[in-house]
């Protein structure tokens, strides 16, 4: 199992190592391939006064602190074309935010890095649509594109994170997660589903209550991996506060995640 999981945004250095702390177990199981997320820059927050992180060159170093104190595998976004070379000098995964999943020159240059690549399903894309945005990264690879075996050699992932129909909800359509995987590793973003953008009033809310069903219906429906959002007080997060779940509840749908997943394997 893929396994994405760190706070929404950088947020100081002392936050950062607190999260992966708690997340050790996961790099350690020998059945998960574990990535620490966190982003250095929120580029699509709702308005001008919203905190957005530490910016690039401090972020990065902020990252390749974690890597270097935890080994872990390190996950983060891009916004911008200028950014992909320095992100690419920490970051084993780099991510496409969902708004810019159809962004050529953003998935060509990411694409040319080598790195993998974890393509965010735009709010408003069709799942099938979203062969296109795979296909621009694997033929930038030199990926000759059959079927789903040629982008998990590519190391190219879909996450799916909802759909919008406006007025500030998000719904998932599972039968999306089926026709994803016909062509690529589907990642479910259970956290970034239960948003509700620019539901607050200049910033997004959430309903985090709902994280463990969407997630254990992926689960049964059947993912290859899991992005999911953790702040010790989500409440008091600088972003995403309202959809982010504790580590301690993280570990609690995991459980519930494998438990799910032995009982298909009967």
């Amino acid at each position: 199992m893929i396994l994405i999981a760190g706070p929404c945004v950088i947020e100081s250095q002392e936050q950062l190592e607190l999260i992966a702390e708690e997340l050790k177990r996961y790099h350690k199981a020998p059945d998960i391939d574990f990535y620490f997320k966190a982003s250095f820059d929120k580029a699509n927050r709702t308005s001008l006064e919203s905190y957005r992180g530490p910016g690039l060159e401090k972020g990065l170093q902020m990252l390749a602190d974690i890597k270097e104190i935890f080994g872990y595998q390190i996950l983060t976004d891009v916004h911008e074309t200028y950014q992909v070379q320095a992100v690419a000098e920490v970051a084993d995964a780099i991510q496409i935010p969902a708004f810019l999943c159809r962004q050529t020159d953003l998935l060509v240059a990411v694409a040319k890095t080598g790195k993998k690549v974890n393509i965010k399903k735009g709010q408003f894309m069709a799942p099938w649509d979203m062969k296109y945005s795979l296909l621009k990264v694997l033929q930038t690879k030199g990926v000759e594109f059959i079927d789903k075996e040629d982008a998990v050699r590519a190391g190219v992932w879909i996450t799916e994170r909802g759909t919008t129909f406006g007025y500030n909800d998000l719904v998932v359509d599972y039968r999306s997660l089926p026709i994803m995987k016909e062509f690529a590793p589907v990642i479910f973003d259970a956290t970034h589903s239960v948003q509700k953008p620019g539901g607050a009033g200049g910033k997004s809310s959430g309903e985090r209550r709902f994280v463990e069903p969407l997630a254990k219906a992926a689960a049964s429906v059947g993912v290859d991996g899991f992005f999911f959002e953790t702040h010790p007080d989500p409440d008091s997060a600088l972003s995403d506060g309202a959809n982010m779940i504790t580590p301690e509840r993280l570990h609690e749908i995991m459980d519930e995640i494998f438990k799910i997943q032995r009982a298909l394997e009967i």
